[in-house]
C-alpha cells in the first residue's frame, strides 16, 4: 500500500465513525432513562456490547467504501453506483438512532430498520461487484442489522402503551 493512501483510507474509515459518535453521544441521556424502562426482550445483548459492535462495523464499511471507491474509479467509475447507496444505507443507519431514541417511535424506527437492513444487503452486493472482499464486510453488517430489526420489531410489540401513547399524540395534532 502507498503512503498516499492511507489519509484515503482514514478519511472512509473516519466518516461512518464520526456520524455514530455524534449519535452515541445524543442517545446517552435516553438509555439510562427512557430505554430502560420499556419492556426489553431476554435476548436483548447488554449495553456495553453496542459500543464495540458498531465501532467495528463501521470500521469495517468504512474500509470496505476505500476499496471500492479506489478499485472502481471513485465517484466517476464504476464504483458510482455502490458509493451511493453506501451513502444512503449510511444516512438510513444514522437516522435510525433518533427515531428511535429521540422520538420514542417504536414503530417507526423499526420500519426503518427493514429499509436500513434492505440497503445494507444492497450495498453489500453492489460492493460485492466492484471488490469481493469489501462485499464480504457487509455480511456481518446485514446481520447484525436483522438481528437489530428483531430486537427492535419485539421492543414495539412488548411495549404497546408507548406506542398508543405516540400515536394518540400524533392523531390529535
Amino acid at each position: 500500500m502507498m503512503r498516499s493512501e492511507i489519509p484515503k483510507i482514514i478519511l472512509a474509515i473516519a466518516l461512518p465513525l464520526v456520524g455514530g459518535w455524534i449519535n452515541g453521544y445524543l442517545t446517552r441521556p435516553e438509555i439510562a432513562g427512557w430505554y430502560q424502562g420499556l419492556n426489553l426482550p431476554s435476548f436483548r445483548p447488554p449495553n456495553w456490547v453496542f459500543a464495540p459492535v458498531w465501532t467495528s462495523l463501521y470500521i469495517g464499511m468504512g474500509y470496505a467504501s476505500y476499496l471500492v471507491w479506489r478499485d472502481g474509479g471513485g465517484f466517476n467509475g464504476k464504483a458510482r453506483g455502490p458509493l451511493i447507496l453506501y451513502g444512503v444505507q449510511l444516512a438510513l443507519n444514522w437516522a435510525w438512532t433518533p427515531i428511535f431514541f429521540k422520538l420514542h417511535e417504536l414503530k417507526w424506527s423499526f420500519v426503518e430498520s427493514l429499509a436500513l437492513a434492505g440497503a445494507v444487503a444492497a450495498t453489500g452486493f453492489a460492493f460485492s461487484k466492484v471488490n469481493k472482499i469489501a462485499g464480504y464486510v457487509f455480511i456481518p453488517y446485514f446481520v447484525w442489522c436483522s438481528y437489530a430489526s428483531l430486537l427492535n420489531f419485539v421492543i414495539y410489540k412488548h411495549n404497546p402503551e408507548q406506542t398508543a401513547i405516540i400515536e394518540a399524540i400524533t392523531e390529535g395534532s
